[in-house]
């Protein structure tokens, strides 16, 4: 009796525990589309502030999709919400191919979110200057596409295209883009004129510039590689003054200025801000004059330590490491 009565309430529990944590997942899924869908949102209504408030009313073209349906737009007259969803349908398509199905429903929610709102939304025109238009249209238009990517989506199918290719040719999706937009550039040096062929070019790179910002964040990530023979106290100072995380992976020394070693070494790896870079490499000669060191870019990071320390925090610790340098 007992037995059965132990046995009930563990089912019960273990029922319990998977409603709770079916219940979790049901609420970080509703959460991730509800930042997702506000992502796209705003990136819709950024990108059509560039393209009604600053490009359209000058005449200027970005690159990629969104170039080709502008200056379809300048040439033929046809209303450029129309053009935005004809021209990227067939990038759609790949991207379903391709990609996912996901990614195609937002991307055509997205598309059709910025049809309508270069179609309906009055927004102003804020100036004539060219080259406030080719900047902050530029800005505006790629804040838009950044927005939108991080939400799961597209506004530009070029990227889809270049993706393809590159599974099918040698060409990689940076060269791709490239060739594509010297392209369009070159037809609007025709079309229109070499003057705004040039400010078009502008209006591009302040986008694309802004799109590499919003997608990789305000902080920009280095990794850092260390080999010294002093590996655990510069460990101890990452850990203790730095507040960072590291791995230690365990290397065969080559060839050096001694000649071969069969030594065995440890090889340090850490993650830390650019605010951060002279204040290790400081400390690290401190500890080992010789150490070999490693940088490299990081675009991104996720879990670990390297987002736990506050910027505000890491800016303090930088100003503070240099006015401690400027001591005699």
């Amino acid at each position: 009796m007992v037995s059965g009565s132990f046995k009930k309430g563990t089912s019960r529990n273990l029922e319990n525990i998977q409603r709770m944590r079916a219940s979790k997942r049901l609420r970080k899924n509703i959460s991730n589309h509800f930042r997702d869908g506000l992502q796209m949102l705003l990136g819709v209504l950024s990108a059509g502030c560039g393209l009604r408030s600053f490009l359209m009313p000058n005449g200027f073209i970005d690159g990629g999709v969104m170039g080709i349906s502008l200056l379809a737009n300048n040439e033929t007259g046809i209303a450029l919400s129309i053009l935005i969803v004809v021209i990227n349908i067939p990038f759609l398509l790949l991207g379903y191919r391709q990609i996912s199905r996901g990614f195609s429903i937002r991307s055509i929610l997205a598309i059709t979110a910025l049809a309508l709102a270069v179609a309906f939304i009055p927004y102003p025109v804020i100036t004539n200057d060219n080259l406030l238009v080719s900047v902050f249209g530029g800005f505006f238009l790629g804040l838009g596409i950044g927005l939108t990517i991080r939400g799961g989506g597209v506004i530009d199918g070029t990227e889809v295209l270049a993706i393809y290719l590159n599974r099918r040719t040698s060409l990689s999706v940076g060269d791709f883009i490239l060739i594509f937009n010297i392209f369009i550039f070159v037809i609007a040096a025709y079309l229109l004129s070499i003057e705004v062929a040039l400010y078009s070019i502008l209006t591009y790179l302040s986008a694309s510039k802004t799109v590499d910002f919003v997608l990789e964040g305000i902080e920009e990530f280095t990794g850092v590689t260390i080999i010294s023979t002093r590996s655990r106290q510069i460990t101890d100072m990452i850990q203790n003054k730095l507040g960072r995380g590291f791995t230690i992976y365990t290397g065969k020394k080559g060839f050096g200025k001694s000649g071969e070693s069969t030594n065995t070494s440890d090889i340090i790896f850490t993650v830390i801000t650019r605010l951060e870079v002279n204040r290790l490499t400081s400390e690290i000669e401190r500890i080992d004059r010789r150490a070999f060191i490693v940088m490299q870019s990081i675009n991104d990071t996720r879990g670990g330590m390297v987002k736990k320390l506050p910027l505000k925090k890491i800016k303090a610790s930088a100003i503070s490491e240099a006015a401690t340098h400027k001591l005699p």
